[in-house]
């Protein structure tokens, strides 16, 4: 790269183009603590400890003891989720799986721009991938002034408040939801204008239940139109036909998440270890969802063998259920799917909350767009 494309501003370093204040540094040199933690046994963790303690992937439980004293950023250190950030503060215990890390620099900022590093990129290949603390120290990376680094955790910190704030609010309304399901599933609570009494039928009684029909995988496409549903709760994949239409209650039929139930809106293919319900007349479709939905659990218990669970159709057709008349079901199902649209509309708003700490990180972090401090 020539000196022409260099903005003003900005200079060429080893690490490409950065502000002409920014310097490069090995993570090591502006770190003042860099080592992994102490091991502990699972006998000496416990729900009663005054200090928690930490490993790779975040807390674990409690100690009696502790082992560091202060603001530390933890890296995880082994496993799949290695590379993966904490920040703490105060006495806590933590364990070999992590790497305790503290710096003359702005903590809040250099926890940040570990996030935005993704050190699992450098964990070493094998069956237990792990993060070498000798090679870690060796990394490079870009250091702006410390008032710029301060600024830069400030932005982010105002955004990571709002990230907890709403996923604090989507928490409340999906225990309002499950409050409500207890009520009104259950008869405990009746909506206004309803009196009749409930009927306890079988779900074999008041819906068909089908099976899906089994695709090979070297025939699934990962950017096709329709979802291939089978026993894992993402797609297996997607094909460019369908088999079933929008608006259908499904039942992974096999698998480590048999019994999970979900209700499809668009048109999609039912996999071989899928079970789709077709309900009768006069039988609302949201409500039996809603119905089959709050007995999630008790579906996944009726799971049979140990290789591959899987869940009998003869064991799920027998599941009782409490029954309303049509009108009855009609008006809880949409008081429910109220509830479950406002948890979506929250779930995008926090979706979009970290697409834009995503975009500011990737822009501040590296210089791209600079601050005033």
């Amino acid at each position: 790269m020539t000196i022409k494309n260099i903005p003003v501003g900005y200079k060429d370093s080893p690490l490409g183009i950065i502000p002409m204040e920014w310097e490069v540094k090995r993570l090591g040199d502006i770190c003042t603590y860099f080592k992994s933690g102490k091991s502990i046994t699972s006998s000496n963790l416990n729900n009663d400890g005054c200090y928690p303690v930490y490993g790779g992937n975040g807390l674990r439980g409690f100690s009696c003891d502790y082992t560091h004293d202060g603001t530390y950023i933890l890296i995880g250190r082994q496993g799949a989720l290695c590379g993966n950030i904490n920040y703490v503060e105060g006495k806590n215990y933590i364990s070999e799986h992590a790497i305790a890390v503290q710096s003359r620099e702005n903590m809040l900022w250099l926890k940040y721009k570990l996030e935005y590093w993704n050190l699992n990129r450098y964990s070493e290949s094998s069956a237990q991938p792990g993060l070498s603390v000798e090679k870690l120290v060796r990394y490079k990376l870009t250091l702006p002034p410390l008032a710029e680094q301060e600024k830069i955790a400030e932005i982010l910190s105002t955004w990571d408040k709002a990230i907890e704030k709403q996923t604090q609010l989507i928490q409340k309304l999906e225990l309002r939801k499950k409050g409500l399901m207890q009520q009104l599933l259950t008869a405990k609570r009746r909506l206004p204008g309803f009196s009749d009494p409930w009927k306890e039928l079988k779900i074999r009684d008041i819906a068909k239940i089908r099976k899906g029909e089994q695709v090979n995988k070297e025939d699934l496409f990962s950017n096709a139109k329709y979802p291939v549903i089978n026993g894992g709760i993402t797609p297996s994949g997607y094909l460019d036909i369908y088999n079933t239409t929008a608006n259908t209650i499904t039942i992974s039929e096999g698998g480590n998440s048999c019994g999970y139930v979900n209700f499809m809106t668009t048109p999609f293919w039912s996999g071989g270890h899928c079970y789709t319900i077709d309900v009768k007349d006069g039988i609302n479709n949201l409500f039996v969802y809603q119905l089959l939905k709050h007995n999630e659990k008790y579906i996944m218990s009726l799971r049979v063998g140990s290789g591959l669970p899987n869940i009998q159709v003869k064991d799920f057709g027998n599941l009782k259920l409490a029954v309303p008349n049509n009108q009855e079901q009609t008006a809880i199902a949409q008081v429910l799917t109220a509830a479950d649209r406002e948890i979506e509309l929250a779930q995008q708003k926090l979706e979009l909350l970290r697409q834009q700490k995503r975009g500011l990180m990737q822009q501040l972090l590296t210089g791209k767009k600079r601050v005033k401090y």
